[in-house]
């Protein structure tokens, strides 16, 4: 950077967007997001030397930086490409390897790996696996799905969505539901505590002490939980626990109950209770789509900071421990924010099912019988 007055920046409103896109980005690059930084403050009036010590950086840098942006505007803040040995792949082996990772399985196994794809395609496994992360192809993994065959599902979905996104006045929004089976359990030999260089370790297997059924309801707009666990899974139990959420909620209060089609939340004893209090107004949630349901989220909390590691030889430890969740949860409540609308649901399921659908067979004249 030669000696001299910097040079002067001035953005665009486009520039500045993408400046201040870098540097918000998770997935950005800290170098980049730091040359970003630096733009954003010259382009501010603030002189390399005040830059410099507001980020922490050498002042060089910034001149530098500053000088590349004016020269080349934003393409002057990525690195240029770097002198190397040229590729000795060409474009159509890397895409044959890409077509028969997709389309073709190796004998004997499942799925590819780094080592039998490399025997097969005769490269290295290292060239394989840079092949394979350009691409995003990962064939060691593989994930679930399942769509809901409701035949009011989009009706649902509609319905709850807009609860969350737009609820009633003078009512409160609660999701409902049971996680049930929930064992106590201790592991077979002393665990071994986390320290420098190794994380905790516990044997694989354990020794069970009970279980125990966990009614829950999240109230969508305070964060805040109603449990209560019992020692069995049925309809009285079900209605014990909506007694203990009515006498939680103010009376003056409409209650919208959002719950899932378990065969306990529609028996002849719980509609005769729901009957008998107009105020409580029931939204059940699609077959098959659990991830509608926020208390849902709060469970999946639940089990990874309280149950999953935790040691519980009886099942009154295991319902203190599980009480002591809610107590912090309520102490210090944290609602989840629901972004996506209904359209917007809709709109992916429907993205996917296209994916997924298998694709028509075309006919040719002699095949279709014209």
């Amino acid at each position: 950077m030669p000696h001299g007055k910097a040079v002067r920046l001035e953005l665009s409103e486009i520039e500045r967007s993408e400046l201040e896109r870098l540097v918000r980005r998770h997935k950005t690059a800290q170098a980049l997001a730091l040359r970003a930084r630096i733009v954003l403050l010259a382009a501010d009036g603030l002189t390399n030397t005040v830059i410099a010590a507001r980020l922490g950086v050498d002042l060089h840098r910034v001149g530098r930086w500053r000088q590349r942006f004016a020269g080349s505007r934003l393409d002057g803040l990525f690195d240029e490409p770097r002198p190397g040995a040229p590729r000795k792949i060409g474009d159509e082996e890397i895409a044959e390897t890409i077509r028969q990772t997709l389309e073709a399985r190796p004998q004997g196994a499942t799925h590819w790996s780094l080592r039998s794809m490399a025997a097969v395609r005769g490269h290295a496994p290292s060239t394989i696996h840079r092949i394979w992360r350009a691409f995003g192809l990962q064939p060691h993994r593989t994930e679930t799905f399942k769509l809901s065959t409701d035949p009011l599902f989009v009706e649902k979905v509609r319905d709850i969505v807009g609860l969350y996104l737009v609820p009633p006045d003078r009512a409160v929004v609660l999701c409902v539901d049971e996680k049930t089976q929930v064992q106590a359990l201790d592991r077979t030999q002393p665990l071994l505590p986390m320290r420098p260089g190794q994380v905790e370790r516990h044997t694989h297997d354990y020794t069970r002490y009970g279980t125990t059924s966990l009614f829950a309801a999240l109230d969508v707009k305070l964060g805040t939980i109603v449990g209560r666990c019992f020692p069995r899974h049925r309809t009285v139990e079900f209605r014990g626990f909506l007694d203990q959420v009515e006498r939680s909620v103010p009376n003056d209060l409409e209650i919208h109950l959002i719950m899932d089609n378990a065969g306990t939340h529609k028996t002849k004893l719980i509609r005769n209770w729901f009957a008998k209090r107009p105020r409580w107004h029931v939204h059940y949630t699609p077959t098959s789509s659990s991830w509608i349901n926020q208390v849902e989220r709060w469970f999946a909390l639940l089990t990874a900071r309280a149950l999953r590691r935790g040691v519980h030889r009886s099942t009154a430890e295991l319902e203190a421990a599980i009480h002591d969740y809610i107590a912090v949860t309520n102490a210090d409540p944290k609602p989840f924010r629901w972004t996506k609308t209904a359209d917007d649901i809709l709109a992916a399921i429907q993205r996917f099912c296209l994916r997924t659908a298998p694709q028509p067979t075309l006919l040719t004249t002699s095949e279709s019988g014209h």
